[in-house]
C-alpha cells in the first residue's frame, strides 16, 4: 500500500511540474491565450531583431513555447517605432529611427508617440508583476523594468486614441488622420491583465475588429487593463502546432521587428 501511495504522489507531482502555464482557446477566429502563475513571468521576454524576421522564424530560432508580434516598426528602413526592453536593457529605441524623427508631421506630435502605452514586467523585491502604462511612467522606488514592449493605444481602463496620436482631429473635431488602422476592421494583437494573469487576444482575418470593437471584446473578458500591439498584417501567433498569420497569400507571415517569447 505504501508503494502504491508513493507512486500516486509521484504521478501527481509529475503532472503538476509538467503542467503548461499557457492555455489557449479559439472561438470564431479569435484566439484567447492566458498565461497563469508567477513562474511564467520569468520565462517571458520581449525582444527586437537586428533585421526583420517572421514570427515563425523567431519562434523556431528561440525554441519558444509561445511567440507573438509586439511593437510598431517602419517597414521602409526596418527600424523601430516602439521602445523594447530586454533583460533590463533598451534594445530598440525610436529615437534612433531617422524616418520617424525627421517626419515633419510626426515631429509635431513626437511627445505623444514616444509616450505610447507599453506592457511591462516589473521586478520589485525579487517579485515580478505585470503593468500597462504610458512609456514615461516611472517605476516605483527599488523596482526595475525587467522587460517591456511598447505599442498602443491603451484600450482599458480608458481608450487613449488622441493622447497617443492614433487619431488626429481638426478644429471642428472631425478625424482627419488615423494610425495603425484603428478605425478599420483588421486583425489585431491585444494584450491585457486580469487577476495578475496575462491575457493575449489574437484577432484574425476571420473576425477582424476596429479598435472600439477590440476594446469591447476586452471588456467582455473582464480585463482590468488592456492595450494593442501592432496589428493588421503584423498580427502573428506561434504556439506548438498553431501558426497564425494575417497574410493569406503568404503563410510564412510578414517580416517584423519585435516579439514576445515565452521560453
Amino acid at each position: 500500500m505504501k508503494k502504491i501511495a508513493l507512486l500516486i504522489c509521484l504521478l501527481i507531482l509529475g503532472s503538476s511540474v509538467m503542467a503548461s502555464p499557457v492555455s489557449i482557446k479559439e472561438d470564431n477566429g479569435i484566439y484567447h491565450i492566458t498565461l497563469s502563475g508567477n513562474a511564467v513571468k520569468k520565462r517571458i521576454n520581449f525582444i527586437a531583431t537586428d533585421s526583420l524576421m517572421t514570427n515563425k522564424e523567431v519562434h523556431d530560432m528561440s525554441k519558444s513555447l509561445l511567440t507573438i508580434n509586439t511593437g510598431f516598426f517602419d517597414p521602409k528602413n526596418g527600424k523601430t517605432i516602439s521602445y523594447i526592453v530586454t533583460d533590463g536593457q533598451t534594445v530598440a529605441d525610436p529615437l534612433m529611427n531617422d524616418g520617424l524623427m525627421l517626419n515633419p508631421l510626426l515631429r509635431l506630435h513626437m511627445k505623444k508617440i514616444l509616450n505610447r502605452s507599453e506592457f511591462r514586467i516589473v521586478e520589485c523585491n525579487k517579485k515580478l508583476r505585470y503593468e500597462i502604462v504610458p512609456h514615461n511612467t516611472p517605476v516605483n522606488f527599488m523596482c526595475s523594468v525587467k522587460t517591456s514592449a511598447q505599442g498602443g493605444p491603451q484600450l482599458l481602463p480608458e481608450l487613449r486614441l488622441e493622447e497617443e496620436f492614433f487619431i488626429l482631429k481638426n478644429e471642428e473635431g472631425n478625424i482627419i488622420r488615423q494610425s495603425a488602422s484603428v478605425l478599420d476592421r483588421v486583425p489585431r494583437t491585444i494584450v491585457g491583465i486580469k487577476d495578475n494573469e496575462m491575457h493575449i487576444l489574437i484577432i484574425t482575418n476571420k473576425n477582424p475588429k476596429n479598435i472600439f470593437e477590440a476594446r469591447d471584446l476586452c471588456k467582455s473578458y473582464g480585463l482590468e487593463k488592456a492595450m494593442a500591439f501592432d496589428g493588421g498584417s503584423s498580427t502573428s501567433l506561434d504556439y506548438k502546432k498553431i501558426h497564425v498569420t494575417s497574410i493569406e497569400a503568404n503563410d510564412t507571415g510578414r517580416s517584423l521587428k519585435s516579439f514576445m517569447i515565452v521560453k
